[in-house]
């Protein structure tokens, strides 16, 4: 999903532990399951690229 809306960004994914899904954009988190108890629905993962 992320690379059709933004074919030059990188994505990657690092193993957790614990239900933890973060989303850093430019070294910046910009999501956390862990925070808001919630996994982020596509407009709020498409809202963190900008």
């Amino acid at each position: 999903m992320i690379l059709k809306t933004h074919p030059s960004a990188r994505v990657d994914l690092k193993r957790s532990s614990g239900g933890v899904f973060e989303i850093t954009v430019d070294g910046r988190l910009a999501y956390s399951k862990k925070a808001t108890g919630q996994f982020p629905t596509d407009e709020q993962v498409q809202s963190t690229l900008g």
